[in-house]
């Protein structure tokens, strides 16, 4: 059964699928999605073409707007679109730390997440698209992990795109997890070192707050334990188009003065919270490095592993001297499973998943390199969170694909210039730029 209901500018139809768990035991155990249908009100009743939009993440759901605000409003102008809540996100049979028992022990929760990369979405996507469509080919819009899965639908059905459009989601084919860090590191101390040219009194501010956390225990409002370490994971948000000017208005207002001295004040633990609590998208913690499995080597907290290569992150050498702060970036550690609430139960289970060895190929670099798809990707240079480097290296690789690389927009261009990059990117496909 579906339900219709509008916004200004749109008619919204939620859609609801079943789909097997394990695509390749379609008798088996199966597993509900969710999408939101959009179409512009003055076209309700055209025979549109479909777009179908992949979230950045992995685990986040789907956007959940108002009206037709930016990439979307173009998109409407010529397509129906289908926003998808990925598996385990969203509506579509959540995986959290209170779902997840359902399933039994760590191991048999392991087991069950180990369906929930790109190509089980892919498949999500073919199986539900002949009833979306009516077996026509469809557009696929995937921005950040969402072209992951572009690629990986290249790779995997291309017969079931008619076009294919990334922002910011171009991955290395074969890059381990460990190369995809080693790369990645660098990048952060460079949006660390440009937000500190902007904001100079925000260096001094930074070491304040890292001092108090390494000799205080500050837990903030909803349990979360607030250390060194996950104050400099606060660092996440310099790869987006504002998140510079956010990290500087939340470390402006950090101290309070109270009767018992200076601490930290309730309007920073708060924001602090809101930004570092996975209870909203747990299964991006959860499964964040298998995204990058596809060999006999275990991820193995390859992002841990690999801060250590990089002692200028270490805060408690940094405070010893006189070095900036290093914040850190879009990376998961072992700590965040102590320190989350939303994570403590999961301890274990995301342990079996770094140890795991027998991750499935999720690209096929032969097909790839036979492509037929019309295909673009926006390549944002110095990208903080999927290395450029890598994403032209793939360009390269894939045919037929043309890239339109910028430094205009940060990671979320999608976001904050959608229309212009959602038209230029149409019109490069189209051969019209």
């Amino acid at each position: 059964m579906t339900h219709s209901y509008r916004q200004p500018g749109v008619v919204l139809t939620d859609r609801r699928f079943t789909v097997p768990l394990d695509h390749d035991r379609p008798g088996g155990e199966t597993i509900e999605l969710y999408a939101r249908e959009v179409v512009a009100s003055d076209k309700t009743h055209q025979d549109l073409p479909w777009l179908l939009y992949l979230q950045g993440g992995p685990g986040f759901g789907a956007d959940r707007s108002v009206g037709r605000p930016g990439w979307l409003g173009r998109a409407l102008k010529e397509y129906r679109v289908l926003l998808l809540d990925q598996r385990g996100t969203g509506h579509s049979t959540p995986a959290n730390r209170q779902t997840l028992p359902l399933r039994g022990g760590p191991a048999e929760q392991a087991g069950y997440l180990s369906h929930f990369r790109a190509d089980a979405i892919v498949r999500d996507c073919e199986a539900i698209r002949a009833e979306v469509t009516g077996g026509a080919p469809w557009t696929v819009l995937g921005q950040s992990f969402g072209g992951f899965c572009v690629t990986s639908y290249l790779s995997l059905a291309p017969e079931g795109l008619a076009t294919a459009v990334i922002t910011g989601g171009l991955p290395s084919l074969d890059a381990h997890a460990d190369d995809v860090y080693r790369a990645a590191f660098p990048r952060v101390e460079r949006k660390v070192t440009a937000h500190y040219a902007r904001y100079p009194v925000d260096a001094e501010r930074a070491r304040r707050i890292a001092d108090h956390l390494l000799h205080h225990d500050v837990v903030l409002p909803g349990g979360y334990r607030l250390t060194v370490e996950a104050f400099q994971s606060l660092g996440i948000v310099l790869g987006t188009g504002d998140g510079t000017h956010r990290l500087h208005y939340l470390l402006e207002n950090a101290f309070v003065r109270t009767p018992q001295g200076s601490t930290l004040s309730d309007a920073f633990l708060e924001q602090a919270q809101s930004m570092l609590s996975y209870a909203r998208h747990p299964l991006y913690a959860l499964i964040h490095e298998s995204i990058y499995g596809q060999d006999a080597r275990p991820t193995d907290w390859s992002a841990e592993r690999v801060r250590a290569e990089f002692p200028q992150f270490d805060a408690a050498k940094a405070l010893a001297g006189d070095e900036p702060l290093l914040f850190t970036g879009e990376s998961i550690h072992p700590w965040m499973f102590e320190c989350d609430p939303a994570l403590r139960p999961l301890r274990e289970t995301a342990d079996l998943l770094a140890a795991r060895t027998d991750w499935t190929p999720l690209y096929d670099p032969a097909r790839l390199a036979a492509n037929e798809v019309p295909v673009v990707a926006a390549v944002y240079h110095d990208d903080m969170y999927v290395d450029t480097a890598h994403s032209l290296r793939t360009a390269r690789t894939i045919r037929g694909l043309r890239t339109w690389i910028t430094d205009e927009f940060e990671h979320d261009g999608i976001r904050t210039g959608g229309p212009r990059v959602l038209d230029r990117l149409l019109a490069l496909v189209r051969g019209e730029a």
